[in-house]
């Protein structure tokens, strides 16, 4: 079925990741995209890998799906000129080149929306529009990093942990996104476009925020508690006689199921243990109770058993049992790419209980160059 973005015009002058991602989440909801790429090479991302799939990176066909690509130097005025024009009648421009330079060639937005005042022009940086690191480049681990998430990350003795996941930049892709759909909202109303930022730091920030906010008001530094909450208990990962298995009794509630069918009700009563204030206050207490008690049966056992009282449980899967899951298969998440066997992980989301399919393969470098520019 169409995509609810259909009629939308996108111009992507992205590279690597946050710029990408934004326009393939337009893109696979039905925005027609066009990716503006330097002619030597195009998006580095190309050469993300391994693996590889026809040349390109597993990561780049992920995030260029379904876009036209046309090449475009611009530092050169009259392939700026060529941008202009298409920029016209374009609904949003997403660009996350290095902090300065669109400014420099004479793209930034004031140059593009005298073009077309009806553009949502979206800027992605790595530390914002102003501050003394305005210009300063940013990747996804030096902001994880500067934002504080490495030190929250892991046991209390680890030295500093990145999260796997490129969050800042998966988080920027979005909140893009998010900003642009409002800002598309907003010009239905007063029929002028806006200029967008998002940055890699705000995504930071916005990550570490509980721990944030509860520092301005104690003062105290939060500690790392590995694989457990640090502020519930028992919300952690624990080891069973054979593989491990992350519970979740976020309440006073769901603790008194969990002890009951673990099979010590008495739990409840312990002054350590019967209220969740005392049981964040006595991790070590939790988890030196319950933990015997789990090794005496089997991961799968203990989610019966625990999974029948309603109390919040999963297995620690890894990539290749997450891939085989019937969840998995149920949500329908994967997507064989248009024209290849390349399957990918879809949207997470879905319109009418539909998820959005991939509009097409990715492109290759400067594939559409003559049916986006005809002679």
């Amino acid at each position: 079925m169409p995509g609810p973005l259909e009629g939308i015009k996108v111009v992507e002058i992205g590279q690597a990741l946050a710029g990408p991602l934004a326009g393939v989440i337009l893109a696979d909801m039905g925005a027609d995209v066009i990716k503006v790429e330097k002619p030597d090479g195009g998006d580095d991302a190309r050469l993300w890998g391994p693996p590889f799939v026809d040349g390109d990176s597993v990561s780049f066909h992920a995030n260029n799906r379904g876009k036209k690509s046309v090449t475009l130097d611009i530092k050169s005025a009259a392939d700026v000129e060529k941008l202009k024009r298409l920029v016209r009648d374009a609904d949003i421009l997403i660009q996350n080149l290095r902090p300065g330079i669109v400014d420099e060639v004479g793209i930034g937005p004031d140059a593009m929306m005298a073009v077309n005042p009806r553009l949502i022009y979206c800027s992605i940086w790595a530390f914002g529009y102003t501050g003394p690191l305005k210009l300063a480049p940013g990747f996804d681990p030096l902001l994880q990093c500067y934002g504080a998430v490495v030190t929250l990350t892991g046991r209390p003795d680890d030295p500093p942990t990145f999260c796997a996941p490129a969050i800042n930049d998966t988080a920027t892709g979005m909140w893009c996104v998010i900003g642009a759909l409002a800002a598309l909202k907003q010009r239905d109303r007063t029929g002028v476009g806006c200029v967008m930022d998002a940055s890699l730091f705000e995504s930071a920030v916005a990550w570490v925020q509980g721990p944030l906010n509860a520092y301005n008001v104690t003062g105290t530094l939060p500690r790392r508690h590995g694989a457990a909450s640090a502020t519930l208990a028992p919300y952690q990962i624990f080891e069973t006689a054979d593989r491990p298995i992350c519970i979740a009794a976020g309440n006073d509630r769901l603790f008194v199921k969990l002890a009951r069918a673990m099979g010590h009700p008495e739990w409840c009563e312990n002054p350590l243990l019967s209220d969740g204030r005392k049981r964040a206050a006595n991790r070590d207490a939790v988890v030196n109770a319950m933990q015997p008690v789990l090794l005496t049966r089997s991961r799968q056992e203990w989610m019966g058993i625990i999974g029948e009282a309603g109390v919040p449980c999963a297995p620690v899967n890894n990539i290749a049992e997450l891939a085989e899951t019937e969840q998995l298969q149920a949500m329908d998440m994967m997507r064989t790419l248009p024209g290849s066997n390349l399957k990918v992980v879809g949207l997470p989301i879905t319109f009418d209980r539909q998820r959005p399919h991939p509009q097409g393969d990715s492109p290759k470098l400067g594939e559409h160059n003559h049916q986006v520019f005809p002679a």
